[in-house]
C-alpha cells in the first residue's frame, strides 16, 4: 500500500507559502524564548517609527500573531489559493499573492497616516517627541500612557502589523471573480452561498468594521487593500491578455 502525503496534490507555490509561514511561526516561538522578538524586526511598523525598516513591507506577510491567526489564513490559502494557482500557474499566482499583500500594507499604512496626523494635530511638538522617545519602552512592557491621545499615538507608532490576511483577502477576491457562481458552504450559519455574494458581503463587512472599529487590533483596511489590488490586477490582466496562464 502506497502512502501519499496530503501535500502531494497541493500546487508548488501554495505548498511552499504554507511551509514558510509555519516555519516563521515556529521560529517566532523559539526565538521568543531566547529573548528575541521577531515582531519588532519583521512586523510592519509605521514609517515614522524608529523601528520601521523597508524590508518589513515584505516580511510582515510571513509573520502571524498566534496559532488561530495562522490557521485560518493558511486554511483559506489552501482552499482557494490552490484553485487559482492551477488556473494561473505558479509565476502569476505568486505575483498576485505578493502584490496583493504589499497593496494591503500600502492601504493600511495610508489609513494609519491619516489617523496619526488626526491625533498628532491635537498634541504639542513636545508631547509627540516624548512619545517617540519613551513610547516603545512603555509599549514593550505591555503598558501605555494614561492620556488617551498619547496612548493612541504610541500604539500607531509602535504596534507592528503582521499576517498574510491582505494577500488571503486578495485570493478570496480572485476566486470570487473567476468562479462567481461556485457554491460555498458557510460555517456560521451553515448555508450555501455563491462565491460572488460571499466576497461582496465580506468586503462590505470589512469596510464597515474599518470605520466603526478604528482602534481594533485587526487591520480591516489591509484586508480591503488586498481585495482592491487584487481586483485591479485581474482587470489589468483581462484587458492585456486573452487568457490567464
Amino acid at each position: 500500500m502506497n502512502y501519499r502525503s496530503p501535500f502531494s496534490t497541493v500546487p508548488v507555490v501554495v505548498k511552499n507559502l504554507i511551509i514558510v509561514n509555519v516555519l516563521m511561526m515556529l521560529g517566532t516561538f523559539v526565538l521568543e524564548r531566547m529573548g528575541v522578538n521577531l515582531y519588532t524586526h519583521l512586523g510592519l511598523h509605521f514609517p515614522l517609527s524608529e523601528k520601521f525598516r523597508l524590508h518589513q513591507i515584505f516580511t510582515h506577510m510571513f509573520m502571524h500573531g498566534g496559532l488561530t491567526h495562522i490557521f485560518f489564513n493558511m486554511f483559506a490559502l489552501y482552499m482557494f489559493g490552490r484553485v487559482l494557482e492551477s488556473v494561473w500557474g505558479p509565476k502569476r499566482f505568486l505575483t498576485f499573492y505578493l502584490v496583493t499583500g504589499i497593496g494591503a500594507a500600502a492601504l493600511h499604512t495610508a489609513v494609519n497616516f491619516f489617523q496619526y496626523y488626526q491625533v498628532a494635530s491635537q498634541l504639542t511638538p513636545e508631547q509627540i517627541e516624548h512619545v517617540k522617545e519613551v513610547g516603545y519602552g512603555i509599549w514593550a512592557e505591555g503598558k501605555n500612557f494614561s492620556d488617551p491621545l498619547l496612548s493612541k499615538l504610541n500604539l500607531a507608532l509602535n504596534t507592528p502589523t503582521v499576517g498574510a490576511s491582505g494577500a488571503v483577502f486578495g485570493i478570496l477576491l480572485g476566486f470570487g471573480m473567476l468562479f462567481p457562481n461556485t457554491q460555498l458552504m458557510l460555517l456560521f450559519p451553515p448555508i450555501p452561498i455563491k462565491a460572488k455574494y460571499f466576497v461582496i458581503g465580506y468586503g462590505v463587512l470589512e469596510l464597515y468594521l474599518g470605520f466603526s472599529q478604528s482602534g481594533s487590533n485587526i487591520a480591516h483596511f489591509a484586508h480591503l487593500g488586498g481585495m482592491l489590488f487584487g481586483y485591479f490586477m485581474i482587470k489589468y490582466w483581462n484587458k492585456n491578455s486573452k487568457r490567464f496562464y
